[in-house]
């Protein structure tokens, strides 16, 4: 919600904003389960130190091939209900694009270990190696 304000400032838009842009429809809620998916995947398996730069990478891709342009977390989706601009999300529409995240998460946690088994140890493959 305060970078939706902040933005509002640096383009001289009125502050305090409901968005009026619905954003409905199965193929978006898909888009969105899959924008999380992914973004849960690129997260739990990026090297050490590049997860930072992956996921902006990722988050900036999936922008373009996604039909929801990649809210890919409940936190985004409701600060950008304060928009009403391009980017912004119809309060009416926050709830099925958050069920849409959860799904993708569980989905995006279960690709991870399906392509990714944790090891004997037990220890999460984020982990890494035991010494």
């Amino acid at each position: 919600m305060l970078g939706a304000w902040l933005a509002h400032a640096m383009f001289d838009l009125t502050i305090l904003q409901w968005s009026t842009k619905v954003r409905t429809g199965t193929g978006q809620w898909i888009a969105e389960a899959v924008a999380t998916a992914g973004l849960l995947l690129v997260i739990l398996r990026a090297p050490a130190g590049r997860a930072s730069a992956m996921v902006a990478a990722y988050i900036g891709a999936a922008y373009w091939f996604t039909s929801s342009t990649s809210f890919a977390n409940p936190a985004v989706t409701v600060g950008r209900m304060f928009s009403d601009t391009f980017a912004g999300i119809a309060p009416g529409s926050v709830l099925p694009f958050v069920a849409a995240q959860l799904v993708g998460g569980a989905l995006g946690a279960l690709l991870a270990l399906a392509l990714y088994p944790l090891p004997s140890s037990g220890r999460s493959p984020v982990e890494g190696p035991v010494s």
